[in-house]
């Protein structure tokens, strides 16, 4: 007790004082070295007084530090130090803490309530694909975005953005639904999809020639007037506007009598055919479709359709005309074939059983066909039922989930977006979402709709490409600013003063110069990322895949080792340059003669005789 009397006190308060003085001053030397000075009479009273007299004061120190680190003011100017240490980008260690593959393993219970028997070594050994999305690759790590986040990726034409989406579909765990307005994404993740489960197309616009090998009818479940109401719903989103005013008053009553046609056609097991003859002529339809919906349990169909049928030339014309393009679709055969009205040969979707075995569907639909209706009631009928089927399992969520891999989803399939990305992610419906640009967003979506969808997206990730000076202005905003070096010089050249400006992290010129390949990753909960998206024909797999079918061209390469095959007393490899892996190989038995590809353990034999050195 007798050192709290004594100068050491004193001397350790103004030590530590001009130490904090000296911090504040940024006199970081003489700072530590005061500091260091200051332990000296600290380790004097500690040594002296009894532990119970420094609990309180120890005690009290933790509590003010506590205190001062998470105020806001603090937070800020962390925040700020920070920003201006990493040039406003993420770090190699923001990437790892919150983007990286450990942090997506640790909520791979939630993700997946299946996993959780696991250990937490196997947990560690997991595939990271398994419950996240390859987003990029910045320096030598890969940035992940959960399955339960909507990505948004934005781009211009042949930036890279299907290419991306491709490695997407194949690394998918479970069931996937993907859109496209090409063959060849369909081309390239078949051999891949096939390997999880059945892949199944649906091509109502008869891309390349390529037959539907599943129907679906608009007509199924509408007997339900919930769900005749959603289906309604879903084929005039495809031909509806964001213009508002009048526009939608005529969309709303266009609504209401295409659901009550659809329950009618339901009741009576009719057929789309009749639900189109029945818009163009309700007035002969009038006596039928009235006795179809009294069998109806919602008396609110029948009192819609007779409105339209009872009200005036001009109101019901227009009411028409809002409705006749949602079934446009039926003037096309691919488009009837694809929906059940054609030959019998493809079979009806079943999603329970798709997403129990796992299958993939593609949808192919043409940028100027008539076909985004069908397109459209067909994924809102596949994310209902997958949202209704995961009600029923643990958590709530499908395991493995159904990812939907929509590219060019506002022009081909615009599915409301603005609610599904609030509530499919909880559901284990994982949804990535490919445009052109933000203003297709707003151009299909309206203002408030758009900024749903991006506000609900747990990552976005822009591409180069991008013209639009309002968009390229919206996604500079959102990297953030940081401290540019900003020194003044005098005539002669010379630095008069050195200081610093506010800039932008990213321009908008830089964001639309961005290099093929190249991605701004602006994710939730991270400061933006500048990296390497992976394209799917640059997978090790792919790469291999084609290399098995180039294997006539590729013989005659350098041989770099011996190897072991069946069946053969030894195999000479031979070193393919650029191809990691399997190798071409030359084997030396009478069971297996001339060259050979190994691929994942088989042999695959090849007559062209080798040529070129031979160790």
């Amino acid at each position: 007790m007798e050192v709290l009397w004594s100068p050491t006190p004193l001397v350790l308060v103004g030590l530590a004082a001009a130490a904090v003085l000296a911090w504040v001053r940024r006199a970081r030397g003489i700072a530590l070295g005061l500091g260091l000075l200051a332990l000296l009479p600290a380790l004097t009273i500690v040594r002296a007084l009894p532990w119970p007299l420094l609990f309180a004061p120890v005690l009290g120190l933790l509590v003010l530090v506590r205190y001062r680190w998470s105020r806001s003011s603090s937070v800020v100017s962390r925040w700020g130090a920070r920003s201006r240490r990493k040039s406003g980008v993420a770090s190699s260690l923001d990437i790892a803490r919150f983007g990286g593959s450990v942090p997506m393993l640790r909520r791979a219970t939630t993700v997946r309530p299946s996993l959780e028997s696991r250990s937490r070594w196997g947990l560690m050994t997991l595939p990271v694909a398994e419950v996240a999305v390859r987003l990029c690759r910045s320096g030598g790590q890969w940035v992940w975005s959960s399955n339960e986040d909507v990505v948004v990726t934005v781009g211009g034409p042949r930036s890279g953005k299907s290419g991306w989406l491709a490695g997407q579909v194949i690394d998918a765990p479970g069931a996937v639904l993907a859109t496209s307005t090409r063959l060849d994404l369909w081309e390239l993740c078949t051999p891949y999809r096939e390997r999880k489960g059945p892949v199944l197309v649906f091509n109502p616009a008869g891309l390349g020639g390529v037959a539907s090998t599943v129907t679906f009818d608009p007509l199924t479940g509408c007997e339900d007037p919930v769900a005749a109401a959603e289906r309604a719903a879903d084929l005039l989103s495809a031909v509806s506007s964001s213009g508002g005013g009048d526009r939608e008053y005529w969309e709303l009553q266009g609504r209401r009598v295409l659901e009550a046609l659809l329950h009618a056609a339901a009741l009576g097991h009719r057929s789309m055919r009749e639900v189109m003859d029945w818009t163009a002529d309700p007035e002969a339809a009038r006596k039928e479709v009235t006795a179809l919906l009294r069998r109806s349990s919602e008396p609110g169909f029948g009192v819609s359709f007779e409105q339209f049928v009872t009200t005036n030339d001009r109101t019901r014309t227009s009411i028409t005309s809002t409705v006749m393009p949602a079934l446009g679709w039926l003037t096309s055969a691919p488009a009837r074939a694809a929906a059940g009205l054609g030959p019998e040969g493809a079979r009806p979707l079943d999603v329970a059983d798709l997403l129990a075995v796992r299958g993939t569907v593609f949808l192919l639909g043409g940028e100027e066909s008539p076909t985004a209706p069908l397109m459209c009631a067909l994924t809102g009928y596949i994310a209902r039922e997958a949202r209704r089927i995961a009600a029923t399992k643990p958590g709530g969520r499908l395991d493995p989930g159904l990812r939907l891999a929509l590219d060019e989803a506002a022009l081909i399939c615009p599915v409301p977006l603005e609610s599904w990305t609030a509530d499919m992610g909880g559901r284990g419906v994982s949804i990535l979402v490919v445009v052109q640009s933000r203003a297709q967003l707003l151009a299909r979506y309206g203002e408030h709709g758009a900024a749903t969808i991006l506000n609900n997206a747990g990552a976005v990730m822009v591409f180069g490409g991008t013209r639009d000076r309002d968009d390229l202005q919206f996604w500079s905003t959102l990297t953030g600013e940081r401290d540019e070096p900003a020194d003044t010089l005098d005539p002669h050249g010379s630095t008069v003063t050195r200081g610093t400006r506010k800039t932008a992290v990213l321009s908008p010129a830089q964001i639309a110069n961005l290099p093929a390949g190249k991605v701004l990753v602006i994710r939730r909960g991270m400061p933006p990322v500048v990296g390497w998206a992976q394209m799917a024909w640059r997978r090790r797999d792919v790469r291999w895949t084609r290399l098995s079918r180039r294997r006539p061209q590729l013989a005659g390469r350098v041989v770099r080792g011996v190897d072991k095959v069946p069946g053969a007393r030894a195999v000479l490899r031979r070193w393919v340059p650029g191809w990691p892996g399997p190798q071409f190989t030359r084997a030396v038995s009478p069971a297996l003669p001339g060259d050979a590809l190994v691929v994942d353990g088989e042999v695959v034999p090849i007559h062209t005789p080798p040529t070129g050195e031979e160790q």
